[in-house]
């Protein structure tokens, strides 16, 4: 038998049930209104380089061709003729423009060097080749 008085007030104390109930319905919320997007992209391996430097332009043109020599003009398919023309109709507008070239690092030589002749036959004089830093081995320290 217990013979110990109690008292009358309980102790105060925080319920942490409908905080959790709140933490779930949140938790719900956001993975049924997330959406995923994939970008769609043009899959290029790109040549590693020990230097890296970013360029960020808004005044830019991104070419990129593929290991099977495909040339894109900012993400769309697009044959040599309608490329030297897009470079023709920039270099009238933007003279500054800086032309990114990002090729595969399995792309003919010859491929790469004909859009730059291209780029710079329409009077765009300022060429960018992405490459991607090099990794380090492990272990291995310069």
């Amino acid at each position: 038998m217990d013979f110990r008085r109690r008292s009358q007030a309980d102790e105060p104390r925080i319920e942490l049930t409908p905080l959790v109930d709140m933490v779930f319905l949140l938790l719900i919320f956001f993975m049924l209104s997330t959406t995923f997007v994939v970008s769609p992209g043009i899959k290029v391996d790109l040549p590693k380089a020990t230097k890296e430097k970013v360029f960020r332009e808004k005044r830019e043109l991104k070419v990129t061709i593929t290991k099977d020599n495909k040339v894109y003009l900012n993400g769309r398919r697009i044959k040599p003729k309608e490329l030297e023309r897009a470079f023709r109709e920039r270099a009238k507008k933007a003279p500054q423009t800086l032309v990114i070239i990002r090729a595969d690092a399995r792309a003919l030589h010859g491929k790469v060097v004909e859009v730059m002749d291209m780029a710079k036959t329409a009077g765009l004089h300022r060429l960018a080749i992405a490459t991607q830093p090099k990794r380090e081995k492990r272990g291995k320290k310069k």
